[in-house]
């Protein structure tokens, strides 16, 4: 069963390579399997509940880029980009479908959406200071969790338009941004003086 979940996200994705997101029907990704419609329903209560599953894959990724051990020992911004990126790279190739669910949502009429995708955000968010192995708590983790927050949304704003090959661009981007970060972090949060 799983197994046909995941057979339903790469044919929408496949139809959407073909046209666009918001072209894709749930009618055609059952007839393109060979498959009663109900069997989608099955999986998916809807187009956005598949394009969510997409994303899911994003976040395995990152999660297991976060496992690996030679990330585990470098600096945190250093475990942050690495985790981004891999997000990124796992989408690598349909940035189009990526901004066409993201303007499908951020559109009026889906105050709904919108208040979906603020809430998946918070928890994408939640998992890549996971990977990250960010041990933050109390007022430096509220200010962390918001500006991971906001760097993650416009870390992907910077990838959506990336024509460099391998996201050199963004991963550029975000190596900046994240050295400022870490200054301020560390202007904020002074290392404590051990006494000898």
């Amino acid at each position: 069963m799983a197994k046909e979940g995941e057979r339903i996200v790469d044919v929408a994705l496949e139809l959407a390579d073909a046209a666009r997101w918001n072209a894709v029907r749930l009618h055609r990704v059952a007839e393109r399997l060979k498959v009663p419609l109900v069997r989608i329903h099955d999986h998916y209560p809807d187009l956005d509940a598949v394009g969510e599953a997409w994303l899911a894959r994003a976040d395995r990724a990152m999660l297991t880029a976060g496992a690996r051990a030679s990330l585990a020992r470098m600096p945190a911004a250093e475990r942050l980009q690495g985790c981004i990126m891999a997000w990124f790279e796992a989408l690598d190739g349909r940035r189009n479908v990526l901004g066409d669910i993201l303007a499908y949502r951020l559109a009026p009429p889906h105050p709904h959406l919108q208040a979906a995708l603020v809430v998946a955000t918070s928890r994408r968010v939640q998992w890549l200071r996971e990977a990250a192995r960010l041990d933050a708590r109390g007022r430096r983790k509220s200010l962390e969790e918001a500006g991971l927050t906001a760097l993650f949304v416009a870390a992907t704003l910077v990838w959506l338009r990336d024509a460099t090959a391998d996201g050199r661009r963004t991963r550029d981007w975000l190596a900046r941004r994240l050295t400022r970060a870490d200054a301020l972090m560390a202007r904020l949060y002074p290392p404590r003086q051990t006494s000898k």
